[in-house]
Protein backbone atom coordinates (compact mmCIF):
# COMPACT_ATOMS: atom_id res chain seq x y z
CA UNK A 1 0.00 0.00 0.00
CA UNK A 2 1.22 3.31 -1.09
CA UNK A 3 1.95 6.75 1.07
CA UNK A 4 -1.81 7.93 -0.03
CA UNK A 5 -3.91 5.11 0.07
CA UNK A 6 -2.66 4.49 3.70
CA UNK A 7 -3.55 8.55 4.27
CA UNK A 8 -7.16 7.78 2.72
CA UNK A 9 -7.10 4.44 4.69
CA UNK A 10 -6.71 6.62 7.79
CA UNK A 11 -9.12 9.23 6.75
CA UNK A 12 -12.16 6.65 6.07
CA UNK A 13 -11.48 4.88 9.34
CA UNK A 14 -11.19 8.58 11.20
CA UNK A 15 -15.12 9.61 9.79
CA UNK A 16 -16.68 6.23 10.80
CA UNK A 17 -15.55 6.62 14.44
CA UNK A 18 -16.93 10.43 13.84
CA UNK A 19 -19.83 8.61 12.62
CA UNK A 20 -19.88 6.25 16.12
CA UNK A 21 -19.39 8.84 17.86
CA UNK A 22 -21.84 11.24 16.49
CA UNK A 23 -19.35 13.74 16.24
CA UNK A 24 -20.66 16.07 13.18
CA UNK A 25 -17.77 18.12 12.66
CA UNK A 26 -15.30 14.64 12.84
CA UNK A 27 -17.67 13.78 10.08
CA UNK A 28 -17.60 16.57 7.54
CA UNK A 29 -13.93 17.61 8.38
CA UNK A 30 -12.61 15.71 5.23
CA UNK A 31 -15.34 16.48 2.81
CA UNK A 32 -15.20 18.62 -0.31
CA UNK A 33 -17.45 21.39 -0.33
CA UNK A 34 -19.22 19.98 -3.22
CA UNK A 35 -19.63 16.99 -1.85
CA UNK A 36 -22.18 15.15 -3.68
CA UNK A 37 -23.95 11.81 -1.74
CA UNK A 38 -25.99 8.92 -2.66
CA UNK A 39 -27.33 7.43 0.33
CA UNK A 40 -30.06 4.62 1.18
CA UNK A 41 -32.90 6.90 2.26
CA UNK A 42 -34.11 9.63 0.08
CA UNK A 43 -33.88 12.02 -1.52
CA UNK A 44 -33.24 9.63 -4.12
CA UNK A 45 -31.52 12.44 -6.44
CA UNK A 46 -28.75 12.54 -3.29
CA UNK A 47 -27.44 15.28 -2.21
CA UNK A 48 -25.16 18.35 -3.21
CA UNK A 49 -22.59 20.24 -1.21
CA UNK A 50 -21.68 20.30 2.60
CA UNK A 51 -24.83 22.17 3.93
CA UNK A 52 -27.10 19.72 2.54
CA UNK A 53 -24.63 16.41 3.31
CA UNK A 54 -24.37 18.06 6.84
CA UNK A 55 -28.09 17.90 7.45
CA UNK A 56 -28.50 14.10 6.50
CA UNK A 57 -26.27 13.57 9.87
CA UNK A 58 -28.47 14.53 12.85
CA UNK A 59 -31.17 11.78 12.06
CA UNK A 60 -28.50 9.03 11.36
CA UNK A 61 -26.87 10.05 14.61
CA UNK A 62 -30.24 9.66 16.72
CA UNK A 63 -30.95 6.15 15.21
CA UNK A 64 -27.22 4.81 16.25
CA UNK A 65 -27.76 6.20 19.74
CA UNK A 66 -30.54 3.79 19.81
CA UNK A 67 -28.10 1.03 19.86
CA UNK A 68 -27.42 0.52 16.19
CA UNK A 69 -23.86 -0.42 14.64
CA UNK A 70 -21.24 0.91 12.14
CA UNK A 71 -18.30 -0.89 11.87
CA UNK A 72 -16.19 -0.91 8.82
CA UNK A 73 -15.34 -4.60 8.18
CA UNK A 74 -13.58 -4.59 4.59
CA UNK A 75 -11.78 -1.35 3.04
CA UNK A 76 -10.01 -1.01 0.00
CA UNK A 77 -8.21 1.81 -1.30
CA UNK A 78 -7.42 2.69 -4.77
CA UNK A 79 -5.08 6.07 -5.02
CA UNK A 80 -3.86 7.96 -8.23
CA UNK A 81 -1.68 11.21 -8.12
CA UNK A 82 -4.79 13.28 -8.06
CA UNK A 83 -8.04 11.18 -7.62
CA UNK A 84 -8.74 8.15 -5.85
CA UNK A 85 -11.56 5.51 -4.84
CA UNK A 86 -12.47 2.97 -1.51
CA UNK A 87 -15.13 0.78 -1.38
CA UNK A 88 -16.13 -0.93 1.77
CA UNK A 89 -18.52 -3.21 3.73
CA UNK A 90 -19.50 -2.52 6.83
CA UNK A 91 -22.14 -3.83 9.44
CA UNK A 92 -24.44 -1.19 9.92
CA UNK A 93 -27.58 -1.74 11.65
CA UNK A 94 -29.77 -2.72 15.08
CA UNK A 95 -29.58 -6.05 16.95
CA UNK A 96 -32.73 -7.02 15.64
CA UNK A 97 -31.85 -6.32 11.47
CA UNK A 98 -28.41 -8.35 11.95
CA UNK A 99 -31.42 -11.49 13.79
CA UNK A 100 -33.53 -11.27 10.59
CA UNK A 101 -30.73 -10.63 7.88
CA UNK A 102 -27.30 -11.26 9.89
CA UNK A 103 -24.98 -11.36 6.24
CA UNK A 104 -26.63 -8.16 5.61
CA UNK A 105 -23.92 -5.00 4.83
CA UNK A 106 -24.03 -1.96 3.93
CA UNK A 107 -21.74 -0.95 1.04
CA UNK A 108 -20.09 2.14 1.30
CA UNK A 109 -17.81 3.60 -2.25
CA UNK A 110 -16.06 6.99 -1.84
CA UNK A 111 -14.81 9.32 -4.66
CA UNK A 112 -11.64 11.24 -3.52
CA UNK A 113 -9.30 14.22 -4.67
CA UNK A 114 -6.26 15.82 -3.80
CA UNK A 115 -6.98 19.34 -3.16
CA UNK A 116 -4.56 22.10 -2.34
CA UNK A 117 -1.94 18.66 -1.32
CA UNK A 118 -4.75 16.80 1.07
CA UNK A 119 -7.18 14.19 0.30
CA UNK A 120 -11.05 15.04 0.63
CA UNK A 121 -14.02 12.94 -0.34
CA UNK A 122 -15.71 14.70 -3.14
CA UNK A 123 -18.25 11.40 -4.40
CA UNK A 124 -19.97 9.08 -1.19
CA UNK A 125 -22.54 6.47 -1.92
CA UNK A 126 -24.02 3.87 0.18
CA UNK A 127 -26.31 1.03 -0.70
CA UNK A 128 -27.76 -1.95 0.54
CA UNK A 129 -28.66 -4.72 -1.23
CA UNK A 130 -32.04 -5.71 -1.99
CA UNK A 131 -33.06 -9.08 -0.54
CA UNK A 132 -35.08 -11.51 -2.77
CA UNK A 133 -38.85 -10.97 -1.98
CA UNK A 134 -38.59 -8.27 0.00
CA UNK A 135 -39.64 -4.77 -1.12
CA UNK A 136 -37.16 -2.85 -1.57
Amino acid sequence: MNEDEERIRSLIERWAGAVRRGDLDGVLADHADDIVMFDVPPPYEGVRGKDAYRETWPPFFAWLAQGAAFEIESLDVTAGAEVAFAHALLRCGTPEDFTAHPGSRLRLTLGLRKEQGRWVVAHEHHSFPVVPGEKP
